[in-house]
């Protein structure tokens, strides 16, 4: 009775110091946790917490593109503190997975003789966590970068299936984490599985990169000094990608840092491109033909035109290829409104600010160590400035939302062009909200107060007249302008009713 009870008080008072440590994260969205400094990611860190407490078999798959912190994110939670952890060996053949298997096994106290195949290597992890059970207390097993373990003809979603249907899921103190990068598998295979593992994963997390939000308490952190446009301006090339902010240097401006990073001998962000897609994809080659054709339509294109342009066939390969970009957060899929409501088409965007930077200009003969210093406030780069900063909108619409008083509200968001006008008109974001309300949003970039002159406003005002003409629409029309720094005031300034800057982004 005295050992139950001695159990019970551990499993207690982890519960209630994992409790402080989410009421200390619902606070604030840098969390230490034994030592460590987790940045952002306070809904999952409440979430893991929840699972490890629920007193029952939990089966967890964490999934996001490369580079984004999933692994980083589990290893410091737990402090590494695992009943048994493995990572699979990238492009490692069946006996190499088998080998590193074995060899964590062992790590981790197993006596038994080397597996020839899944089904044996993990009744092995049974013999082994049996041995380590301990009523009342969490046993965690984590197995990072899972679809390298698949190989051909292996059968090893069937073992990992076998094993979790057959004896994980009936201990209450099995908690198994599964976590992969390349992320359309794991949805496949693991969430969506259709066989052994079919709604077995009693929980998934898709670990998206960081908010501005997020990514400028990522550089406070480490001691940048950078105001909010830095930010704004770094975001715009990387995303929020958490290993490739932690390549910048505190002593760097954005332009320095980006002349490092992407355009000087060896840069670290100019290698990166082939190995992110080598390492999502078993034959990257098609998905970069697709992010390099999107790449140069920064509006979008539809699943038929991407065909044609790619002279192949609009069929369900494809459509698994472009659903693949979408799991792995480099397309949007979307819908471009010719006419509201009665008539959709949807589109795909590259909205990865990282490929997108470097097909725009990296991926061409220069040899300018120092080319974005050298060219900062040229048109060519004013103008990517400008479509980058939309597209940092598009990435923040709860933001942007709760700046303008609608959080609550039900909305959706779209593009809006047309071509019955004489010139054609767009309208850069409409929200569509369900109070019979629409926000027309222009988004402007300027590195000062925006002067709205009598041109643009008769643009903006020329787009809300086609815009109601041609959907007929009976919902009220609120202008809406989202700049970096605000408006000056002017003559036309009073027209715009809602104005938002960048701080709402953040």
């Amino acid at each position: 009775m005295r050992k139950f009870e001695k159990k019970h008080n551990f499993r207690t008072l982890s519960m209630v110091f994992l409790e402080k440590v989410v009421i200390f994260a619902r606070r604030t969205s840098i969390v230490a946790f034994m030592g460590q400094v987790i940045v952002g990611r306070k809904k999952e860190l409440a979430q893991i917490s929840q699972y490890y407490n629920s007193g029952k078999a939990e089966f967890i798959a964490v999934y996001g593109r490369r580079r984004v912190g999933k692994t980083f994110l589990i290893r410091q939670y737990f402090k590494n503190q695992f009943a048994f952890d493995m990572t699979g060996v990238m492009e490692g053949s069946k006996s190499e997975q088998m080998a590193a298997f074995h060899a964590a096994l062992k790590t981790y106290g197993y006596k038994g003789k080397k597996n020839q195949n899944w089904i044996d290597a993990f009744f092995a992890l049974r013999q082994l966590l049996e041995s380590k059970i301990e009523e009342g207390t969490r046993c965690v097993v984590f197995i990072d970068e899972l679809p390298c373990l698949d190989t051909p003809k292996a059968g090893f979603v069937n073992a990992l299936g076998h094993f979790w249907n057959n004896w994980a899921n009936w201990q209450s103190e099995i908690m198994l984490i599964v976590c992969g990068s390349a992320t359309s598998w794991m949805v496949r295979n693991v969430i969506d599985n259709h066989g052994g593992l079919h709604d077995r994963i009693t929980h998934e997390m898709h670990l998206h990169p960081f908010t501005l939000g997020e990514a400028e308490e990522f550089f406070a952190s480490n001691g940048f000094v950078w105001n909010r446009l830095s930010v704004v301006q770094t975001y715009m090339a990387i995303g929020g990608v958490p290993y490739y902010m932690s390549l910048f240097d505190k002593t760097d401006s954005p332009a320095t840092g980006l002349d490092r990073l992407f355009f000087s001998n060896n840069a670290e962000l100019k290698k990166e491109y082939r190995r992110l897609f080598s390492s999502l994809f078993k034959n990257p080659q098609p998905y970069l033909e697709i992010i390099a054709l999107l790449a140069k339509q920064p509006k979008g294109m539809t699943r038929e035109e991407i065909s044609v342009a790619l002279d192949t066939d609009n069929n369900g390969r494809l459509g698994d290829m472009l659903t693949d970009l979408v799991y792995c957060d480099f397309l949007r899929k979307c819908n471009v409104r010719e006419k509201r409501v009665k008539t959709n088409s949807a589109i795909y965007q590259l909205v990865d600010f990282y490929t997108i930077f470097y097909n725009t200009f990296i991926n061409r003969s220069n040899v300018d160590e120092h080319f974005w210093t050298h060219n900062i406030n040229t048109p060519a780069i004013n103008a990517w400035y400008g479509l980058a900063f939309e597209r940092i909108c598009k990435a923040h619409m709860p933001q942007i939302k709760s700046a303008l008083g609608i959080a609550n509200v039900s909305t959706e968001y779209y593009t809006w062009r047309t071509k019955q006008t004489e010139n054609g008109a767009q309208i850069d974001i409409i929200i569509d909200r369900a109070d019979n309300t629409i926000n027309l949003c222009e988004v402007k970039y300027s590195e000062e107060l925006y002067s709205l002159d009598r041109e643009e406003y008769l643009k903006i005002k020329n787009r809300i007249k086609a815009f109601q003409e041609i959907t007929n629409t009976r919902s009220s029309i609120i202008p809406t302008m989202i700049t970096t720094f605000g408006m000056k005031e002017g003559m036309y300034s009073d027209q715009i009713i809602a104005k938002i800057d960048m701080d709402a982004l953040f």
